[in-house]
């Protein structure tokens, strides 16, 4: 065996271990559960800010609630979204696409910038519609 073939046999078994393996479609892991957990608040937080902004004039329970609660819900669960998305970015192994749940993380974070940026926004316009 020459010293060229032994060199090709070595990159090649070096190659192998160094990509790391896809999760299946299928595979529900850590990463998977909690970005997509995460996704959810920020995905509550956004629609409870931007109700509690939008502050339509239509009665219903679900709207009423908005208008009262929805800039707290957004300013609570926008924080929790960005944390915990972090959380999962900072330590997903691998790229996106590996299944480990990094781009889901990506979502939550962006999810959760802008429930706070709504949350901030209505409970602003409150503020200063309840002191005039």
């Amino acid at each position: 065996m020459s010293v060229q073939s032994t060199l090709s046999v070595a990159a090649v078994v070096a190659d192998a271990t160094v990509h790391t393996v896809a999760a299946d479609v299928y595979t529900v892991s850590a990463g998977r559960i909690g970005a997509v957990l995460s996704a959810l608040l920020g995905l509550l937080g956004s629609v409870g800010g931007g109700l509690a902004l939008a502050r339509s004039t239509a009665r219903g329970r679900v709207l009423t609630w908005a208008r009262r609660n929805g800039a707290v819900t957004a300013l609570v669960s926008g924080p929790l979204a960005v944390a915990i998305g972090a959380t999962v970015a900072a330590t997903a192994r691998g790229g996106l696409g590996t299944g480990n749940g990094l781009g889901g993380a990506y979502v939550a974070i962006l999810l959760g910038l802008t429930a706070v940026t709504l949350g901030s926004l209505a409970r602003s316009r409150t503020r200063t519609r309840t002191t005039h």
